[in-house]
């Protein structure tokens, strides 16, 4: 399996309710037509972050997208077809910034206070 995990900064010109109305409802239902893409999600922030452990500095980032491929083959069927340059091209003018990630995903358990034993 292959995660990739998008960071995006929004451009200067739109604000964060603009920002994810473009990512909801022009970007995300092209995106997701990517051939041989198994799963795509969106994550938006939370305004304003009051909750405890909160970092000293304030996030960089506006959103991040996750997209998975099952191969390397599929990644590259999904970025090679003609229509993903206009999606860059859309995406480009609507961020300021954008980072992309590939990653491994380790799910790890959280240890139970209950049980004792790690389990």
């Amino acid at each position: 399996m292959i995660k990739i995990v998008w960071l995006l900064k929004r451009a200067p010109h739109l604000s964060q309710q603009e920002f994810e109305q473009w990512w909801l409802d022009r970007h995300a239902p092209v995106a997701r037509t990517a051939p041989r893409l198994r799963r795509y999600v969106v994550n938006l922030p939370t305004r304003p972050d009051e909750l405890t452990g909160k970092p000293t500095t304030e996030c960089d980032w506006d959103g991040v997208a996750e997209q998975w491929f099952d191969t390397e083959e599929d990644l590259n069927a999904a970025y090679g077809r003609s229509v993903s340059t206009e999606i860059r091209a859309d995406t480009m003018a609507h961020v300021a910034r954008l980072e992309r990630l590939i990653v491994r995903e380790l799910d790890i358990a959280p240890q139970s206070a209950e049980s004792g034993d790690g389990r």
